[in-house]
């Protein structure tokens, strides 16, 4: 299988950024190199200002990539950077596809992955694989089945 590279980023909250390097190693186990532009522990943003992260930090690195994936944990759902990171891959009519956590169960997915997502995998390196590269728009549970209906996608003025 030739390996593909791809850049996203990869809305999380900080506690999870141990998943964020199982999900690349899973990608890269399974033929997709992924450039991840996102904010982690071991390259932090330091600075202070909510304006300036979100228009000279968080902006451009969503702008840059192809795909924004969202993963899913219980924290997820609550955070107000994942929500505005979410709105600006809306904006900027980015792919949004959500990944839940490996052996994630029960929790519920942010109203903004919901509302604008275009897909919604497992833990499935194909599925997830496919998810990025537009040849799934599936939304499941963290178990694969299909989710309920949901909304109709809507596309930016």
């Amino acid at each position: 299988m030739a390996e593909q590279t791809r850049n996203i980023f990869i809305s999380h909250v900080h506690k999870d950024d141990q998943g964020l390097a199982d999900l690349k190693a899973l990608l890269k186990r399974n033929g997709m190199e992924v450039r991840d532009s996102s904010i982690t522990s071991e390259k932090p943003n330091d600075a202070t200002s909510d304006d300036y992260i979100n228009s000279q930090i968080l902006g451009p690195r969503i702008d840059r990539a192809g795909c924004v994936v969202v993963y899913i944990t219980p924290e997820t759902k609550d955070s107000e950077w994942v929500d505005w990171e979410i709105e600006r891959a809306r904006r900027k009519d980015k792919r949004i596809v959500g990944v839940w956590e490996h052996g994630e169960s029960g929790c519920e997915i942010p109203e903004a992955l919901n509302m604008y997502g275009d897909a919604c995998v497992g833990w499935n390196a194909n599925r997830i694989i496919d998810a990025i590269n537009g040849d799934c728009s599936r939304f499941e549970g963290q178990d694969g089945t299909q989710y309920p209906e949901r909304p109709i996608k809507r596309h930016p003025c």
